[in-house]
């Protein structure tokens, strides 16, 4: 994807340098982890240090004091480095590398923003731009409190999209789903949601889902995340159109529909599949309906409510 050099989006709230304040449940965050949630495994035991590892690092304290070095400064200090040594500040790559990928996410969302407010004005509409917040380990939105864990995620409550670019490397390594417009796919899926909430379609179903069953409500679920992805493909049909896109991107954002399927990702986390507790849709159905919109370009082909899914 040819994303260097093009407009950036003013609407991301770079949050990473702040601690979440605990609040409280203003919505339902439909979509959060946006069908990219990760899975987690259980924590490990808990307990103190035994009396052996308490000897062994009094005997490396006093090694340390030996050498000139005073392990309680360095603590206090939160430095570490050889005494006498003045130690100077240097941007690292990995420092390097989050500002390209905040770069990216501006210029995704600067994308989406481009396409949507497109579509609206051809349909004598105004869309209505969502901020993009990135924060890191943990948020507190309109919808909660929310993790890194919980994945990307949208918040009608205060119409912003949450993302922990951490995800990014979630995505590659854990769900085999590299690429940049797999990432992009990412995004573009988030903003499908508020489309969904600015056409009243998210409000629509979350009263809906208040009076059903849980396996009521997951099927739906399921239609709404699929609704978000062929929205996704429709702003990728767009951003083809403007020459952007690169070989092998369209099969970028299809495997990583694919790889974050419910069957998927049940799979790979526990070994065998219970459907009855699908609420995102299949790797199937997500790669099919993200095509659907990825081909068609139109909003009419993302009606999953009166389709069969």
């Amino acid at each position: 994807m040819e994303w260097k050099g093009r407009r950036q989006s003013d609407n991301v709230e770079d949050v990473r340098g702040s601690s979440p304040s605990r609040g409280g449940m203003g919505g339902n965050p439909f979509g959060r982890g946006g069908g990219f949630r990760i899975p987690t495994g259980s924590g490990g035991r808990g307990g103190g240090m035994s009396i052996g590892t308490i000897i062994f690092l009094v005997i490396i304290y006093f090694v340390l004091r030996m050498m000139g070095i005073d392990l309680l400064q360095v603590i206090e200090s939160g430095q570490v480095g050889s005494p006498g040594v003045e130690q100077t500040e240097t941007q690292s790559p990995r420092g390097s590398a989050q500002e390209e990928t905040k770069a990216f996410v501006s210029t995704v969302l600067a994308e989406t923003e481009d396409t949507w407010n497109g579509i609206f004005q051809a349909n004598g509409e105004t869309y209505q731009e969502p901020k993009l917040v990135l924060f890191r380990d943990g948020i507190n939105s309109a919808c909660g409190m929310a993790s890194s864990a919980s994945g990307p995620f949208y918040c009608p409550g205060d119409q912003k999209v949450y993302l922990d670019m951490a995800f990014f490397d979630e995505l590659a390594e854990r769900f085999d789903a590299s690429g940049d417009f797999a990432e992009a796919y990412v995004i573009a899926h988030e903003v499908g949601h508020h489309v969904q909430n600015l056409l009243g379609i998210l409000p629509k179903v979350n009263a809906q889902r208040q009076r059903m069953s849980e396996a009521a409500s997951n099927q739906l679920s399921i239609r709404v995340e699929l609704q978000a992805d062929c929205f996704a493909g429709i702003w990728g049909k767009y951003t083809e159109q403007k020459g952007i896109l690169e070989k092998g991107d369209l099969e970028e954002a299809l495997n990583a529909a694919t790889q974050i399927g419910d069957d998927t990702l049940q799979k790979r986390t526990q070994g065998y599949v219970v459907p009855e507790s699908f609420n995102h849709g299949t790797s199937a159905q997500r790669s099919t309906w993200f095509k659907r919109g990825f081909d068609s370009g139109k909003l009419s082909s993302c009606d999953t409510f009166n389709s069969d899914i």
